[in-house]
């Protein structure tokens, strides 16, 4: 009765979360969406990620559909729960990309009014996708959950559980895979041609990737980062109630308490959404922080008392656990959160030596630009990696891992791991907050509005990348421990399996698994330097066929850029999207359960450093070469500026498609590796 209570209590804060965002995206639609100049660019932008987003679910569904009846040999419930789950990702991307589409615009106009009016219907435009994320998850989870409990025996609600990871997971590495490469694609080639050859703004509408160039920040930035995020969410509540079952058994009201943790916080991010407003300094990033600090705070005062109740539930077996020990191993994720997103700010933001480092570098030329760039991601890598161990360490102990109790030790770090993606909602507010500035500045300059139009959005996007960046690093480090939970599910659900080094299998299967975010993000940077070249040759194309563009009485041909980035981005996302799905079954069945094992591990530590470097150090190169544009080193046009533009060329598909989609990737191989675990040990 008392665990019905938990569940009653997140299907409300669920529904509480999706009505907040429904009600604020009507709110976002109701402001002024400007004169039809940017109308009709804002809808050339609309129609462009719709389409993509159209041929990138049809696509995914054709292989959603092989694989839900493959998995029905496991359980219908489990194909069932692969299909919401891959619905509710999918969904979720959609819902970001059309409220940040119908925001952009509306910012540029708001800028009209000044800087605060600007960032209030930015961020409200990425609130609506951020609590929607968090609202649907926790909606799906607790749902499925309740429904197939009520029907079938519990370990198919565990089993459904799983298949429902699966879906979100699938879904979420096709978005960050497509997304990732048709923005980067699209970026990559305008820049290239536009500011390099040409010598032309950024945004400049004589520029025909332009419009490809601003769908990709609403389909990969937007859309992709929020099939992510409601994956590493949805999938980390999943890995925690399935460790519960584990340690404490099917009845336990363990096995609710995440879905507790994770309504808390659905509450506290709404509320924190209205304290994000500009003090007297006008300090963007302040005030963007001042909403994550207020849900942070409530959420840990929550958890306290919480905890408190929970623990003296009549006939629950604490295994241990205090209600002190509880709340600190919840106040850890929220510290880790907090730490990544410092961390990941100092390496990738103005203000701080690395970016100031790689722009000094710019003045000697292109290669010390790269070669700094390079050794700052490189560098990126070990705060994070530390802090991370650190928390893992703190929350085993608290769960008694050190004094005998090895699996309170696994559940206290998953309640970290879900505490940490309880903060979801808010940090999600803040990073499509940045596309929508991005393309309110877009919007601007093609629309020619005065420059003091541009002197709000620039400040906006500047932040913008930094926001991004930073949760990027938040994804990053929240899978990290996501899939630390889920490996020690799948080792404790092989009875007697142990991962001997000395043995050839799991050292075979360590090297497996440590290669996988290698030659997954190898694929994905060639992809993205093939769509970038056709997008490359178009523009010149058009600057040397249609006569006027440059004097701006001939309009470039948008759609054809728009075209070949769809193309290409859907073309290419197959293969990557499929290799961490079917290399697990082909080392579980050809190798063994052991070099399975080892493979999760491999993927999980290689798959970590790889995606902070690639994250942190593109988001430097970025906001190296703005830097430069405020008027360092020569500012625009500067030979720094131009060695810069290289490296921010380098470092765009680094942080913006390969390093994001390791994150879902690994994750995809430790849950497949759970759907395959009761036909290994058959």
């Amino acid at each position: 009765m008392k665990a019905s209570v938990i569940a009653m209590f997140a299907l409300a804060c669920g529904g509480l979360g999706v009505l907040y965002a429904l009600v604020t995206a009507a709110w976002v639609s109701k402001q002024s969406a400007g004169d039809q100049k940017m109308q009709s660019i804002s809808e050339a932008i609309r129609e462009g990620a719709t389409a993509f987003l159209s041929r990138e679910y049809k696509t995914v569904a054709v292989v959603a559909v092989i694989l839900a009846g493959l998995l029905s040999y496991l359980g219908i419930w489990t194909s069932i729960g692969f299909v919401i789950g891959a619905f509710g990702s999918a969904l979720a991307g959609y819902i970001g990309m059309t409220v940040s589409v119908k925001a952009n615009v509306r910012t540029t106009e708001a800028a009209k009014g000044g800087l605060q009016n600007a960032l209030t219907v930015a961020f409200k435009g990425g609130s609506v996708t951020g609590i929607m994320v968090v609202g649907l998850g926790l909606l799906g989870i607790t749902g499925y959950y309740v429904v197939v409990k009520s029907m079938a025996p519990a370990d198919q609600a565990f089993r459904a559980l799983v298949g429902l990871g699966f879906g979100c997971s699938l879904m979420s590495v096709f978005a960050r895979i497509a997304g990732g490469i048709y923005t980067k694609a699209a970026d990559v080639g305008a820049d290239l041609v536009g500011k390099v050859e040409a010598g032309i703004p950024e945004d400049d509408p004589r520029n025909a990737a332009v419009i490809a160039d601003n769908v990709g920040d609403n389909v990969g930035d937007c859309a992709g980062m929020a099939a992510d995020l409601y994956e590493t969410y949805t999938v980390t509540l999943v890995a925690a109630m399935l460790l519960a079952k584990t340690v404490f058994g099917a009845d336990s009201a363990w096995v609710e308490f995440p879905l507790l943790i994770g309504g808390i916080s659905i509450v506290a991010s709404i509320i924190g959404t209205y304290f994000v407003r500009l003090g007297k300094n006008e300090y963007i990033m302040g005030a963007l922080y001042k909403g994550l600090a207020v849900s942070g705070v409530l959420a840990a005062g929550a958890f306290y008392f919480a905890s408190k109740w929970f623990l003296a539930l009549p006939g629950l077996k604490t295994g241990g656990f205090t209600a002190m020990s509880v709340f600190t191993t919840a106040l850890i994720g929220l510290v880790l959160t907090g730490l990544i997103v410092m961390i990941t700010e100092y390496f990738t933001s103005k203000s701080f030596n690395p970016v100031k480092h790689i722009a000094a570098a710019s003045v000697t030329g292109h290669g010390t630009n790269v070669i700094s760039g390079l050794a700052v991601s490189m560098k990126s890598t070990a705060a994070p990696a530390l802090v991370i161990c650190g928390a893992i360490v703190w929350a085993y102990s608290l769960g008694g891992g050190f004094a005998g109790n090895p699996g309170g030790g696994l559940f206290a770090i998953a309640l970290s791991a879900v505490a940490m993606l309880s903060m979801t909602g808010i940090v999600v507010a803040i990073d499509s907050y940045g596309p929508i500035t991005d393309n309110a500045g877009g919007i601007a300059e093609m629309a020619e509005l005065p420059e003091s139009v541009r002197a709000i959005t620039d400040p906006l996007d500047a932040v913008g990348n930094t926001t991004k960046a930073v949760t990027k690093g938040y994804a990053i480090g929240s899978a990290a421990l996501a899939a630390l939970v889920l490996f020690a599910e799948y080792s404790r659900s092989v009875p007697g399996m142990t991962f001997d080094l000395s043995s050839p299998k799991v050292i075979v299967g360590l090297f497996i698994g440590g290669l996988l975010p290698y030659f997954f993000g190898s694929l994905l940077m060639e992809a993205v330097g093939k769509a970038a070249g056709g997008v490359v040759e178009e523009v010149r194309r058009q600057f040397r066929e249609i006569a006027g563009i440059m004097e701006g009485t001939a309009k470039p041909e948008y759609g054809k850029c728009v075209d070949i980035v769809t193309k290409s981005a859907i073309k290419e996302m197959m293969i990557p999207a499929l290799i961490p799905v079917i290399a697990p079954v082909l080392v579980g069945f050809l190798i063994g359960k052991e070099a399975l094992g080892g493979l999760l591990i491999g993927a999980i530590i290689t798959g970590l450093f790889q995606a902070i470097a690639m994250t942190s150090g593109g988001g430097a190169w970025d906001n190296a070469k703005k830097f430069i544009e405020d008027g360092m080193y020569g500012g625009k046009g500067s030979d720094a500026h131009k060695s810069a533009v290289t490296g921010d060329t380098v470092g765009d598909p680094y942080k913006d498609t390969a390093g994001p989609a390791i994150n879902p990737m690994i994750k995809v191989v430790n849950i497949v590796a759970l759907l395959i675990v009761p036909l290994l040990t058959k």
